[in-house]
């Protein structure tokens, strides 16, 4: 399999081209289906997930930082669509940029680009209070820390409908498992808010999300920064000692990754039309750095493919075609009820088959499969003796 995708080395304008048919297949694709088909709603969140496993990538691909409460900024980033585009503070009577519709509705309605900037402030912001205490930090000690900032927005948002915010008449931080809903649809200017019954509006929004991240995402891999980030990863001690500003360095990594996070989270606010706490667990993050892990740790289009592919798995090929195969086979209970089983079965695969990922970076390729930055055997035995 190796071998394979190593064959597919079409050259610059090669590769150019092939990017280009994909992204014009990409682009049609809704239009081979009904405007409420399930391959289009199932398509669409896969593109919202592809925008959150790539500003992972950042943090765990790119700087090497485990980050196991990435489901945060997905919590931030949908809550900010929940305050600012919806009426849960019913007292507040702000309207900008929205339909006429939404103009007599009371509380604050924000049009859905303005709070795409709001959410990637507030999770850039919160992205860096997350990476300070890491900062002494390596390893699995990252991996604890980050995991316990994940649990503690998640206990916010289950009881947050207990939590009073100041000035502002007795509102509620959050609305708890009840969950805030309706969430105003995203309305583009020029165009009328986007239905519910027709997706392919939420689709083509969600594929130009795609399109820009993964633009700043090569961008930033091919920086000065993304160097650094690589450096780290790498070699931590050397990097410092060659010049790396340690702490700038990774606290950009995690409010770089956290703005994704929190556009994905925004996009997903309004098309699930809901905010509920029971979204942000714990599994979730295990599920977006799944993906990484399946197309390859720092690789960029290792990461959509392994983002569409798990996305698909969980929302197409579990619950609707193989969901009733234990009943054939005479046992109680649904695929469906071993999704995360399924999923650790694929990863303990991919470990064994294909550590490297589907789509691997090539740096990470030569270390794992030509042994290149690492000693051989013979090598260390060499040393062990002198």
């Amino acid at each position: 399999m190796s071998n394979r995708f190593g064959a597919l080395k079409l050259g610059k304008w090669g590769n150019r081209a092939l990017a280009g048919a994909v992204i014009a297949l990409a682009i049609v694709f809704p239009l081979f289906f009904g405007k409420a088909d399930g391959w289009v709603d199932d398509m669409t969140l896969s593109l919202a997930y592809v925008v959150m496993a790539l500003g992972l990538n950042i943090v765990v691909g790119y700087a090497g930082l485990l980050d196991l409460g990435y489901v945060a900024f997905f919590a931030f980033g949908a809550y900010c669509t929940g305050w600012f585009m919806s009426g849960f503070f019913a007292n507040a009577d702000v309207h900008v940029g929205v339909s006429k519709f939404a103009q007599v509705l009371p509380g604050i309605h924000l049009n859905w680009l303005i709070v795409v900037v709001i959410a990637i402030i507030v999770c850039a912001v919160a992205g860096i209070v997350i990476g300070l205490p890491t900062l002494r930090l390596r390893g699995d000690y990252i991996a604890i820390v980050t995991l316990a900032f994940g649990e503690i927005v998640r206990v916010f948002a289950i009881n947050g409908d207990e939590i009073t915010l100041p000035f502002t008449n007795d509102a509620k931080l959050t609305a708890g498992r009840q969950g805030i809903t309706p969430i105003d649809p995203i309305k583009l200017p020029g165009l009328d808010p986007f239905n519910p019954l027709n997706l392919r509006p939420w689709y083509w929004t969600a594929l130009a999300m795609v399109l820009v991240v993964l633009f700043v995402n090569i961008r930033l891999r091919d920086s000065r920064l993304g160097r650094a980030w690589i450096a780290i990863r790498e070699d931590e001690v050397a990097a410092a000692s060659m010049g790396v500003p340690l702490v700038k360095t990774k606290l950009l990594a995690y409010a770089a990754g956290a703005a994704f996070g929190g556009i994905s989270g925004t996009f997903l606010g309004s098309y699930l039309n809901t905010v509920n706490a029971d979204q942000f667990a714990f599994s979730f993050s295990i599920f977006i750095l799944a993906m990484i892990i399946l197309g390859g740790l720092g690789s960029v289009w290792g990461v959509v493919v392994g983002a569409v592919a798990l996305s698909l798995i969980n929302y197409r090929l579990i619950p609707d075609v193989l969901n009733d195969v234990p009943a054939k086979l005479g046992l109680n209970f649904q695929l469906a009820d071993l999704s995360f089983g399924i999923f650790g079965f694929l990863l303990v695969i991919m470990m064994i088959l294909r550590p490297e990922g589907l789509i691997p970076e090539r740096r990470r390729q030569l270390e794992l499969r030509e042994g290149v930055g690492a000693g051989t055997e013979a090598d260390l035995v060499e040393v062990s003796h002198t």
